[in-house]
């Protein structure tokens, strides 16, 4: 079964009622966990760039208050969805590990094995965008985790370009991650668009569906392209629940549905419809 995961990312506005109806509604859209992110900008950007940048400092109100997370969980817990959420300072692993199903980390941070040592020695599963990497720099990444206890990391292929252009996708390195690495690897979306999800699970198998979700357009991402909206990303999760179910069990028998119909088919001595035995009764 794919897992679909919904990340909230700035689009919180740092309040906690929003926070909750992004929970309530990721569950009523089908999701199996939903995903927030812990960080601090004063150890997220180098101080030169805080200092120069008027638009990074304004990142600041995107921060999600650490008192949120017991009241996030427990949203969670009533809803029975997973909390995730993706810790960008060291400190973060320790203060979300009272509360989270699993860490997240991002593509960003995929180099600093810091903080992949941290997470794996919660004994958390982990899960790892790996937009932007070498196979290389994913294949050290992934060491890091096993050395230190996380055997089975879950992988998200992605393209770190919000949004993503459709030709860009790349979905067949879905396979090629599940090859090098023997473990889970999903797509974390970037696209907003539903032939990809559909490809990337239905072509190329991905075990997981990231992606970013806006409640009403307005959150702070939005407007750069690669939120869904509740309505179209819940119609996808539908199709692909459904496509799922669709498989059977592969013996190539009649189903329940259609032996009604079997004694209509064309008997073979005449070739005419129904079979003789059917005939027969219509006779008498």
């Amino acid at each position: 079964m794919v897992q679909f995961i919904a990340e909230v990312s700035s689009n919180h506005h740092a309040n906690l009622e929003r926070c909750l109806r992004f929970i309530d509604m990721a569950a009523s859209v089908g999701c199996d966990a939903i995903k927030f992110q812990l960080f601090r900008i004063e150890q997220l950007f180098a101080p030169e760039i805080l200092v120069r940048s008027a638009e990074h400092r304004k990142r600041k109100q995107w921060e999600l208050p650490e008192t949120f997370l017991p009241k996030l969980a427990e949203r969670c817990s009533m809803n029975k969805i997973q909390f995730a959420c993706t810790p960008f300072y060291l400190e973060a692993v320790s203060q979300l590990q009272p509360y989270v199903n699993f860490y997240k980390v991002a593509s960003y941070e995929l180099l600093w094995d810091d903080l992949l040592v941290a997470c794996a020695r919660t004994g958390k599963p982990v899960f790892l965008s790996t937009g932007m990497a070498s196979l290389p720099e994913i294949e050290h990444a992934v060491s890091v985790l096993r050395l230190h206890g996380c055997m089975t990391p879950f992988l998200f292929h992605c393209t770190s370009a919000y949004p993503t252009p459709p030709h860009e996708a790349n979905l067949a390195a879905i396979e090629t991650l599940r090859q090098a690495h023997h473990c889970p690897v999903g797509w974390s979306d970037h696209t907003v668009t539903p032939a990809v999800v559909h490809r990337a699970v239905h072509r190329w198998g991905a075990q997981g569906i990231e992606f970013h979700l806006d409640l009403d357009g307005q959150g702070e991402e939005y407007e750069l392209g690669h939120c869904w909206l509740p309505e179209r990303i819940g119609a996808v999760i539908k199709d692909v629940r459904q496509a799922h179910s669709v498989d059977g069990n592969g013996i190539k028998e009649p189903v329940a549905s259609e032996r009604a119909d079997q004694d209509w088919r064309a008997d073979p001595s005449d070739g005419l419809r129904p079979l003789k035995h059917l005939r027969s009764k219509w006779c008498s």
